[in-house]
């Protein structure tokens, strides 16, 4: 194999080409790559970053959930627990109408009693009359006999 001059110049061009790349070509690419590289590490940084704060806030996601089940379930006891006072207080203002109608019941029967008890006794009063105008066969003076026939009703 000879040496010859075309030789000689493709491997001057190469060495030439080799510089030039190495010279102006090749910095801008290992830029471009340090680049690359440190933005995909500064995406797997805020990544883990965003990953770190998912998990805080799903923690306290479930934070306020727990607060308000135990807000809800405090609610609803309040209202069972005052459900429960207002049916106690309907029973004990059914328990004390029924003992004012009780009452005033009772106090009717009485006063109708009583007025029955009179009735009674004038009617006594006027059989009395009647009974001793027939044996007496004259007339009795009301008036002068009616203490006589209240008091004897009284006592009947």
């Amino acid at each position: 194999m000879d040496i010859n001059m075309t030789l000689i110049g493709q491997t001057i061009a190469m060495i030439v080409f080799v510089w030039f790349c190495m010279k102006f070509i090749w910095p801008p690419i290992l830029n471009a790559l340090e680049e690359r590289q440190q933005q995909i590490e500064e995406g797997l940084a805020a990544a883990d970053k965003s990953q770190e704060k998912l998990v805080e806030a799903q923690a306290q996601a479930d934070e306020i959930v727990n607060e308000a089940r135990q807000q809800a379930t405090g609610i609803l006891d309040q209202a069972h627990a005052r459900a429960n006072e207002i049916v106690a207080d309907g029973k004990d203002a059914g328990v004390k109408e029924r003992e004012r109608q009780l009452s005033a019941a009772k106090a009717e029967i009485e006063q109708e009693a009583n007025k029955a008890r009179e009735e009674l006794r004038g009617q006594v009063s006027a059989i009395a009359i009647a009974s001793a105008e027939k044996i007496l066969k004259r007339e009795i003076d009301g008036k002068a006999h009616d203490d006589i026939l209240g008091k004897l009703a009284q006592e009947l």
